[in-house]
Protein backbone atom coordinates (compact mmCIF):
# COMPACT_ATOMS: atom_id res chain seq x y z
CA UNK A 1 0.00 0.00 0.00
CA UNK A 2 1.47 3.40 -1.04
CA UNK A 3 1.52 6.62 0.82
CA UNK A 4 -0.94 7.85 -1.62
CA UNK A 5 -3.75 4.93 -1.06
CA UNK A 6 -3.72 5.37 2.66
CA UNK A 7 -5.00 9.01 2.38
CA UNK A 8 -7.90 8.26 1.34
CA UNK A 9 -9.94 7.75 4.70
CA UNK A 10 -13.65 6.14 4.94
CA UNK A 11 -14.62 7.98 8.42
CA UNK A 12 -15.95 11.32 9.17
CA UNK A 13 -12.99 14.01 8.24
CA UNK A 14 -11.78 15.57 11.09
CA UNK A 15 -11.89 19.08 9.12
CA UNK A 16 -13.04 19.95 6.34
CA UNK A 17 -11.41 19.17 3.27
CA UNK A 18 -10.39 22.69 1.26
CA UNK A 19 -12.01 23.29 -1.85
CA UNK A 20 -10.09 25.77 -3.83
CA UNK A 21 -9.72 26.44 -6.99
CA UNK A 22 -8.45 23.25 -8.83
CA UNK A 23 -11.81 21.85 -7.73
CA UNK A 24 -13.86 24.42 -9.14
CA UNK A 25 -12.17 24.18 -12.27
CA UNK A 26 -12.79 20.61 -12.25
CA UNK A 27 -16.37 21.23 -12.06
CA UNK A 28 -16.27 23.44 -14.83
CA UNK A 29 -14.52 20.78 -16.50
CA UNK A 30 -17.00 18.02 -15.58
CA UNK A 31 -19.95 20.11 -16.84
CA UNK A 32 -18.18 21.08 -20.16
CA UNK A 33 -17.45 17.49 -21.08
CA UNK A 34 -20.51 16.50 -20.29
CA UNK A 35 -22.68 19.11 -21.99
CA UNK A 36 -26.26 16.99 -23.31
CA UNK A 37 -25.31 13.86 -21.79
CA UNK A 38 -28.16 12.59 -19.45
CA UNK A 39 -28.58 9.49 -16.99
CA UNK A 40 -29.15 6.11 -18.55
CA UNK A 41 -32.58 6.14 -20.07
CA UNK A 42 -33.70 9.53 -18.00
CA UNK A 43 -33.65 13.65 -18.97
CA UNK A 44 -31.63 14.00 -16.19
CA UNK A 45 -28.34 15.98 -16.97
CA UNK A 46 -25.29 13.63 -16.10
CA UNK A 47 -23.50 16.16 -13.87
CA UNK A 48 -26.04 15.45 -11.35
CA UNK A 49 -24.79 11.94 -10.87
CA UNK A 50 -21.28 13.60 -10.66
CA UNK A 51 -22.25 15.69 -8.19
CA UNK A 52 -23.93 13.19 -5.95
CA UNK A 53 -20.24 10.79 -6.49
CA UNK A 54 -18.29 13.62 -5.29
CA UNK A 55 -20.74 14.41 -2.14
CA UNK A 56 -20.45 10.62 -1.16
CA UNK A 57 -16.80 10.99 -1.46
CA UNK A 58 -16.49 14.15 0.73
CA UNK A 59 -19.08 12.34 3.00
CA UNK A 60 -16.77 9.25 3.47
CA UNK A 61 -13.66 11.43 4.21
CA UNK A 62 -12.18 12.16 0.97
CA UNK A 63 -9.90 15.15 0.40
CA UNK A 64 -9.87 17.69 -2.95
CA UNK A 65 -7.92 15.54 -5.06
CA UNK A 66 -10.94 12.59 -4.52
CA UNK A 67 -13.40 15.10 -4.71
CA UNK A 68 -12.10 16.07 -8.53
CA UNK A 69 -11.42 12.68 -9.24
CA UNK A 70 -15.03 12.20 -8.04
CA UNK A 71 -16.24 15.16 -10.49
CA UNK A 72 -13.95 13.16 -13.72
CA UNK A 73 -14.43 9.68 -12.79
CA UNK A 74 -16.43 8.53 -15.83
CA UNK A 75 -14.89 11.47 -18.58
CA UNK A 76 -12.09 9.38 -19.54
CA UNK A 77 -14.91 6.38 -20.43
CA UNK A 78 -17.67 8.86 -22.03
CA UNK A 79 -16.04 12.09 -23.45
CA UNK A 80 -12.76 10.84 -25.23
CA UNK A 81 -10.87 7.73 -23.83
CA UNK A 82 -6.97 8.05 -23.47
CA UNK A 83 -6.50 11.91 -24.81
CA UNK A 84 -8.87 13.47 -22.03
CA UNK A 85 -6.82 11.23 -19.51
CA UNK A 86 -3.85 13.18 -20.98
CA UNK A 87 -5.80 16.43 -20.18
CA UNK A 88 -6.40 15.23 -16.76
CA UNK A 89 -3.26 14.47 -15.38
CA UNK A 90 -2.38 18.00 -16.82
CA UNK A 91 -4.60 19.89 -15.65
CA UNK A 92 -5.40 18.39 -12.23
CA UNK A 93 -1.93 16.27 -10.92
CA UNK A 94 -1.38 12.67 -11.59
CA UNK A 95 -2.96 11.27 -8.36
CA UNK A 96 -6.33 12.59 -9.90
CA UNK A 97 -5.06 10.76 -13.14
CA UNK A 98 -4.67 7.76 -11.36
CA UNK A 99 -8.47 7.45 -9.61
CA UNK A 100 -10.05 8.55 -12.86
CA UNK A 101 -8.16 5.68 -14.77
CA UNK A 102 -8.74 3.25 -12.17
CA UNK A 103 -12.70 4.18 -12.17
CA UNK A 104 -12.67 3.47 -16.01
CA UNK A 105 -13.77 0.15 -17.54
CA UNK A 106 -13.33 1.42 -21.34
CA UNK A 107 -10.98 4.19 -22.75
CA UNK A 108 -11.93 2.67 -26.17
CA UNK A 109 -14.64 3.31 -29.00
CA UNK A 110 -16.11 1.00 -29.53
CA UNK A 111 -16.18 -0.68 -26.28
CA UNK A 112 -15.07 -4.12 -25.48
CA UNK A 113 -18.43 -6.48 -24.82
CA UNK A 114 -20.32 -5.87 -21.74
CA UNK A 115 -19.75 -8.80 -19.50
CA UNK A 116 -16.06 -9.19 -20.69
CA UNK A 117 -15.08 -5.18 -19.28
CA UNK A 118 -17.41 -5.83 -15.98
CA UNK A 119 -15.35 -8.91 -15.29
CA UNK A 120 -11.72 -7.07 -16.23
CA UNK A 121 -13.13 -3.87 -13.76
CA UNK A 122 -14.04 -6.55 -11.04
CA UNK A 123 -10.28 -8.03 -10.79
CA UNK A 124 -8.90 -4.30 -11.41
CA UNK A 125 -10.59 -3.06 -8.38
CA UNK A 126 -8.95 -5.95 -6.50
CA UNK A 127 -5.97 -4.84 -6.84
CA UNK A 128 -7.36 -1.08 -7.04
CA UNK A 129 -5.43 1.08 -3.98
CA UNK A 130 -7.92 2.67 -1.38
CA UNK A 131 -8.19 6.17 -3.40
CA UNK A 132 -9.67 4.56 -6.61
CA UNK A 133 -11.88 2.18 -4.60
CA UNK A 134 -13.13 4.94 -2.09
CA UNK A 135 -14.34 6.62 -5.66
CA UNK A 136 -15.75 3.91 -7.36
CA UNK A 137 -17.71 2.70 -3.90
CA UNK A 138 -19.01 5.86 -4.10
CA UNK A 139 -20.23 5.95 -7.89
CA UNK A 140 -21.81 2.26 -7.63
CA UNK A 141 -23.66 3.15 -4.45
CA UNK A 142 -25.46 6.29 -6.58
CA UNK A 143 -25.68 3.63 -9.63
CA UNK A 144 -27.58 1.01 -6.84
CA UNK A 145 -29.75 3.40 -5.34
CA UNK A 146 -31.04 5.39 -8.58
CA UNK A 147 -31.32 1.33 -10.14
CA UNK A 148 -33.58 0.45 -7.01
CA UNK A 149 -35.58 3.94 -6.96
CA UNK A 150 -36.40 3.26 -10.70
CA UNK A 151 -37.36 -0.36 -10.60
CA UNK A 152 -39.90 0.03 -7.68
CA UNK A 153 -41.47 2.63 -9.79
CA UNK A 154 -40.90 0.84 -13.62
CA UNK A 155 -40.59 -2.76 -12.63
CA UNK A 156 -39.47 -5.11 -15.21
CA UNK A 157 -39.35 -2.60 -17.75
CA UNK A 158 -36.18 -0.99 -16.57
CA UNK A 159 -34.10 -3.30 -17.23
CA UNK A 160 -34.26 -2.68 -20.83
CA UNK A 161 -31.91 0.32 -20.28
CA UNK A 162 -28.99 -1.69 -19.84
CA UNK A 163 -26.96 -3.88 -21.77
CA UNK A 164 -26.77 -6.55 -19.19
CA UNK A 165 -30.08 -6.37 -18.37
CA UNK A 166 -31.71 -7.62 -15.29
CA UNK A 167 -29.53 -11.19 -14.94
CA UNK A 168 -26.54 -9.20 -15.93
CA UNK A 169 -26.82 -6.13 -13.94
CA UNK A 170 -28.26 -8.05 -10.82
CA UNK A 171 -24.90 -10.23 -11.32
CA UNK A 172 -22.59 -7.45 -11.78
CA UNK A 173 -23.71 -5.56 -8.11
CA UNK A 174 -23.71 -8.77 -6.56
CA UNK A 175 -20.45 -8.96 -7.42
CA UNK A 176 -19.27 -5.30 -6.75
CA UNK A 177 -21.41 -5.67 -3.43
CA UNK A 178 -18.50 -8.94 -2.89
CA UNK A 179 -15.53 -7.44 -3.66
CA UNK A 180 -15.98 -4.34 -2.25
CA UNK A 181 -16.64 -6.35 1.00
CA UNK A 182 -13.37 -7.64 0.64
CA UNK A 183 -11.74 -5.47 2.57
CA UNK A 184 -12.69 -3.18 6.10
CA UNK A 185 -16.12 -1.91 5.49
CA UNK A 186 -16.97 1.75 5.44
CA UNK A 187 -20.18 3.55 5.12
CA UNK A 188 -20.06 3.71 1.20
CA UNK A 189 -19.50 -0.34 1.14
CA UNK A 190 -21.94 -0.62 3.85
CA UNK A 191 -24.96 1.45 1.74
CA UNK A 192 -23.98 -0.76 -1.66
CA UNK A 193 -24.42 -4.04 0.60
CA UNK A 194 -27.92 -3.19 1.99
CA UNK A 195 -29.01 -1.44 -1.68
CA UNK A 196 -27.83 -4.50 -3.34
CA UNK A 197 -30.14 -6.73 -0.79
CA UNK A 198 -33.25 -4.44 -1.32
CA UNK A 199 -32.90 -4.59 -4.92
CA UNK A 200 -32.52 -8.59 -4.75
CA UNK A 201 -36.06 -8.87 -2.48
CA UNK A 202 -37.63 -6.54 -4.81
CA UNK A 203 -37.36 -8.09 -7.45
CA UNK A 204 -38.08 -11.37 -6.09
CA UNK A 205 -41.11 -10.35 -4.96
CA UNK A 206 -42.14 -8.43 -7.89
CA UNK A 207 -43.58 -11.43 -9.78
CA UNK A 208 -45.68 -12.68 -7.25
CA UNK A 209 -46.84 -9.47 -6.63
CA UNK A 210 -48.50 -9.20 -10.16
CA UNK A 211 -49.79 -12.54 -9.87
CA UNK A 212 -51.54 -12.27 -7.30
CA UNK A 213 -52.89 -8.82 -8.77
CA UNK A 214 -53.80 -10.66 -11.71
CA UNK A 215 -55.55 -13.05 -9.70
CA UNK A 216 -57.79 -9.98 -7.93
CA UNK A 217 -58.37 -8.89 -10.82
CA UNK A 218 -59.74 -12.19 -12.53
CA UNK A 219 -61.97 -12.42 -9.50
Amino acid sequence: MTARSKSAGTKLPRKSPVLGRRFHDAFAFAATKHAGQTRKGTAVPYIAHLITVCALVLEAGGDEDLAIAALLHDVVEDCGGKPVLKEVRRRFGRRVAHVVAGCTDADTSPKPPWRERKIAYLKHLRQADLDTRLVSAADKVHNARSILADYKRMGEPLWERFKGRRDGTLWYYRALSMEFRRRKANRLTDELTEIVRELKRSVKLAPRTRARGKNRKGR
